[in-house]
């Protein structure tokens, strides 16, 4: 062990150990993986090992997908067994919603190019699988490239493989002390102090205290998972194949072959959190006592799906823990504030997900930025607000015990709510706001007309439909108040804040007293943000986007601040919030609360405004495409400043709508959303976004690569709006779109346009299939259906009303 590496990584499990693999094999030789026992101490050595390439979002899919390609070739270049077994799996469906959503799902992957799935009916099943009973099931998904690994001869796999490259390894060595430098990171050891530019937590059941060595709180919590393996089973023994791998998604039990046994793995209801402050220090190969009473239900449902269970004994129990994050994600990346610091954890799915983290992380390292979008494994997709144990608690234990429980799109879950609230959160609640969360903010989604109105969980039009739809025409008819705390906020100050923020942004920047909308690129070209900058004139600007993205967003503005002094972005998105007015009648609103001239507030202007009671930040823009005005006010004011809205609107048909009405609004204006038309797997060109880029001015970060695709052979897809002939549900995201018979494309984002009637879709397609009129067909919940593409904006396509 030497002195000074490049990059360190703490943590020998498999993620640890590919995450060392792809820093070297990418050309960072000199690098190391401190291990405080020795190779698979935690939890991979009693890992299930299975591999599927399925996943619910599309992007970790996608990874996973490499993960398993990656598998026979570490072997290869390490020369020790991974005992790779390719058994094809196969996920059970018992109901008739999980039936259609599994149908649902075998199109999304098709979008993404997993193409080796098919849906079966049960007597396949039972063909695939002898052992299985098939009572009950109404179908199933058959996956090609299912199967499982031999967990310990995989990590050593890694580890080979990295040293091949050049990378070291140092068992038996605590890491006992962090310490940021000027240069990077002091990693304090028991067998000595290294000095490095890097440091990447990869300590899985340990990632807490690591992260706390470096003053972080990661929202992880350890949660116990059990698997039991049979004696031999004698109709195994008969069989001359591997029975596959099969996820019974009603009775929360997977399995798969052990020898001439199986294993049985369960996702109990009644989850069991482990110490939640992380593992203790000499905790390595150690297991805790099955707890049969606590796992007795969905045991029986395992032992009726596998009847022969029931003439064997049990040989082994496990119970052990795994690490996971609120969603159940990985948490990876940079850590804001923290430079050289990388998190490579949670991934509860490390056999499964750790090659493509690996491979990600070393990008980032290397490159600055992953080729995939990895936003939903980012550790930046939390913030402060999820530090808290009750929090960490609530949601890890929900998200565990609903690893096998089908969750609709249109579903709130409980757990860690309500966190953060508007100060009129009570008197919308009393309104009949219905609520869902962003970045731990209660944000409404409609108005209920009635307190025993409960939306029904669907993959299809909910029975909300029509509330919705009242909301629209009322936007579009007269005016809508909606709670737009959920955007996010940031003020820009300084003598050289101009000169920063038109060196982050790619368009021109507002003139005093305008907003304007501002792209964000990577030094790839590739989408960083769909921003709003406000000039408010007296040298202060804000950059308004999603709020969710926070704390993304600021690690990005703090890690392009180089060479700029006197500039300061300051995050005021819980200090300031407001209300969106939209509709032919806002403008009557404001002018009955105000004796300024708003009616020369030009569109996308800003300024203060007396409105009532308060002084307000008000810009001239609308995400619904009708004249409408966003009102900003110190947080405290919200209440109040909702009471009088509503009351000077009274006469001119106010009522209040949330996010559900705007979603079909703006796809009835072709705009898209970040997250779904826009993310940092897109470019400015494919998204229509370059409109807004000053190509005159100075350079930006990105100038170079978007000018590059703008004067090359243009992107190979590009956005798209679409009119599905839909018949009851709409397409929502990764529906495959298909010409002849061939996949050229797929949904970004789709609803139902209740003004004009139509089912909408905003889609990426191939790029010679963009034109007007052109025929298309998409999958919805399904079913194939009659789709083409038609014009931008169907609703007031020359945007007169917001400019009225």
């Amino acid at each position: 062990m030497k002195s000074h590496y490049r990059a360190v990584v703490i943590g020998g499990g498999v993620v640890g150990t590919s995450v060392l693999y792809h820093l070297a094999k990418y050309g960072w030789k000199d690098v190391l993986l401190i291990e405080r026992k020795v190779l698979t101490a935690g939890s991979s050595w009693h890992a299930a090992g299975g591999i599927h390439a399925l996943n619910a979002d599309p992007n970790i899919a996608a990874l996973q997908a490499y993960t398993i390609d990656l598998l026979s070739e570490i072997e290869k270049e390490s020369g020790q067994s991974i005992g790779l077994h390719m058994t094809g799996g196969i996920t059970l469906a018992g109901t008739p919603d999980r039936w259609e959503w599994l149908q649902s799902a075998y199109r999304t992957f098709q979008s993404i190019g997993i193409e080796d799935c098919r849906l079966i009916t049960p007597d396949e099943a039972k063909e695939l699988c002898p052992i299985m009973s098939t009572d009950g099931i109404l179908g199933g998904m058959w996956a090609d490239r299912e199967g499982y690994v031999d967990t310990t001869g995989t990590v050593h796999a890694y580890a080979g493989a990295a040293k091949k490259h050049g990378a070291e390894i140092v068992e038996n060595n605590r890491v006992l002390e962090l310490n940021q430098t000027a240069d990077g990171w002091e990693v304090v050891t028991e067998k000595g102090t290294i000095q490095t530019e890097h440091v990447v937590n990869a300590a899985g059941l340990w990632a807490k205290q690591v992260g706390r060595m470096a003053g972080i709180e990661l929202p992880v919590s350890p949660l116990n998972h059990h698997y039991l393996i049979s004696d031999t089973i004698p109709e195994l023994e008969q069989l001359d194949f591997e029975v596959p791998m099969t996820v019974d998604l009603e009775g929360f039990t997977y399995m798969r072959q052990d020898q001439k046994g199986i294993l049985l793995g369960i996702y109990e209801i009644d989850h069991d959190h482990w110490n939640m402050d992380g593992a203790p220090w000499d905790y390595g190969f150690e297991l805790q006592q099955e707890d049969l009473d606590r796992i007795e239900k969905e045991l029986i449902l395992g032992f009726e799906r596998y009847p022969a269970l029931q003439e064997v004994g049990v040989k082994t129990w496990v119970n052990g823990a795994f690490t996971f994050s609120p969603d159940g994600n990985p948490l990876v990346g940079p850590v804001r504030g923290k430079p050289g610091y990388w998190c490579a954890c949670a991934v509860m799915a490390g056999f499964l997900q750790g090659g493509g983290v690996g491979k990600s992380l070393a990008e980032w390292m290397i490159h600055g930025e992953p080729e995939a979008d990895v936003f939903g494994m980012d550790v930046a997709r939390y913030g402060d607000y999820a530090q808290n144990k009750r929090f960490i608690k609530e949601t890890t234990g929900q998200f565990y015990s609903r690893r096998f429980v089908m969750t609709y799109p249109n579903e709130q879950l409980p757990a860690g709510r309500p966190l953060k609230m508007a100060s009129a959160y009570a008197d919308m609640t009393a309104a009949g706001c219905r609520w869902g969360v962003s970045y731990g903010l209660e944000t409404p989604l409609y108005f209920a007309p009635s307190d025993d109105f409960v939306e029904k969980p669907t993959l299809k039009r909910s029975n909300a439909h029509e509330i919705v739809g009242a909301e629209c025409r009322n936007v579009r008819e007269n005016v809508g108040l909606l709670d737009i705390s959920g955007f996010s906020r940031f003020e820009v100050t300084g003598a050289e804040a101009e000169g920063w923020l038109d060196h982050v942004m790619a368009s021109k920047l507002p003139s005093p007293g305008r907003a304007r909308l501002a792209p964000m690129l990577s030094s790839e070209g590739k989408m960083k943000g769909d921003l709003t900058v406000f000039n408010w004139g007296d040298g202060t600007w804000w950059i308004m986007g999603s709020y969710y993205l926070r704390d993304w967003h600021m690690r990005w503005f703090t890690d392009h601040m180089e060479g700029f002094g006197d500039v300061a972005v300051k995050d005021i998105s819980d200090a300031t919030v407001g209300f969106s007015l939209s509709g032919p009648n806002s403008r009557k609103v404001i002018e009955k609360l105000t004796d300024d001239d708003i009616g020369a507030l030009p569109f996308m202007g800003c300024g203060s405004f007396d409105i009532g009671l308060y002084r307000c930040k008000v810009g001239r823009l609308s995400v619904a495409g009708e004249l409408g005005y966003e009102i900003h006010c110190v947080a405290a004011e919200h209440a109040g400043l909702r009471k009088e809205l509503l009351a000077a609107g009274a006469e001119f048909g106010i009522g209040e709508y949330g996010f559900n009405a705007l979603l079909s609004l703006r796809l009835e204006k072709s705009f898209g959303i970040w997250s779904a038309e826009f993310t940092q797997a897109y470019t400015a060109v494919q998204t229509g976004m370059d409109r807004w880029i000053a190509w005159d001015k100075g350079d930006f970060v990105g100038k170079a690569a978007a000018i590059a695709e703008r004067d090359g052979n243009g992107p190979a897809q590009r956005l798209v709006t679409l009119q599905i002939e839909a018949d009851g549900a709409d397409a929502s995201g990764y529906e495959p779109i298909w010409k002849d018979g061939k996949r050229v494309g797929f949904v970004t984002s789709g609803g139902y346009g209740h003004t004009t009637g139509l089912s909408l879709a905003m889609a990426m397609v191939d790029s010679d299939l963009t034109a007007e009129g052109t025929d298309l067909s998409v999958h919805v919940v399904g079913v194939e259906r009659s789709a083409k593409v038609i014009a931008p904006s169907p609703y007031d396509r020359k945007g007169q009303a917001m400019r009225g």
